[in-house]
């Protein structure tokens, strides 16, 4: 028998949730998304008693507080490396070539605490001598031996950018900076012909 454990909206303000992610930190689990503010979009996190149950209210993780976010926060995925917490996200809205990913670092000790993050970036933007425009909305993979870290995103070849079916899905290897942050690098160009990510067949 399949029971259906949806729906996790519990939005006090009737606005959309989406773009879930879960992350667990200090072995709790935590439901990270983004909603609808009317105006805008902003990051929530949620504790969760396990992968499908909420156990506490939404809280408010990121909003738009620097010129390069601008219209919203939305599509957290969590990246941990080295002890780090991290959650990267797509800055801006999706129908413009600005659109681009920041980085939320846990700091302090209380992932419910919206000041016990930093926000840095942009940390991944459009590159126009790529001809690549809005590259967002990511996720991460390792490569099949373990030894490799890829970012996964889509993004547009020109400054006609829509949130549609012009976007495609591309993915490149990232590497990591001295103090533990992702190092995204530049966005490659299509039609160029990357390495395969190692130990692949």
């Amino acid at each position: 028998m399949i029971i259906f454990k949806a729906d996790l909206d519990s939005s006090p303000d009737g606005h959309y949730e989406i773009d879930p992610s879960v992350i667990t930190i200090n072995g709790k689990l935590y439901l990270i998304g983004s909603y609808s503010t009317g105006s805008s979009s902003h990051l929530f996190i949620r504790p969760m008693a396990n992968p499908y149950t909420p156990s506490g209210n939404r809280v408010l993780l990121s909003k738009p507080t620097t010129t390069w976010e601008a219209t919203g926060n939305e599509g957290p995925e969590p990246l941990q490396h080295g002890g780090k917490n991290m959650i990267v996200y797509s800055a801006n809205y999706c129908g413009t070539a600005a659109y681009q990913l920041g980085l939320l670092t846990l700091t302090g000790s209380d992932p419910l605490n919206i000041d016990h993050w930093h926000k840095s970036g942009p940390v991944f933007q459009q590159l126009d001598s790529a001809h690549v425009y809005g590259p967002g909305h990511n996720g991460f993979f390792k490569s099949p031996d373990g030894k490799e870290d890829w970012i996964v995103y889509h993004a547009n070849n020109s400054t006609a950018v829509h949130c549609d079916g012009i976007r495609s899905a591309r993915a490149q290897k990232f590497t990591w900076n001295g103090d533990g942050t992702p190092n995204f690098g530049l966005p490659v160009a299509t039609g160029v012909q990357l390495q395969s990510p190692s130990g692949e067949q």
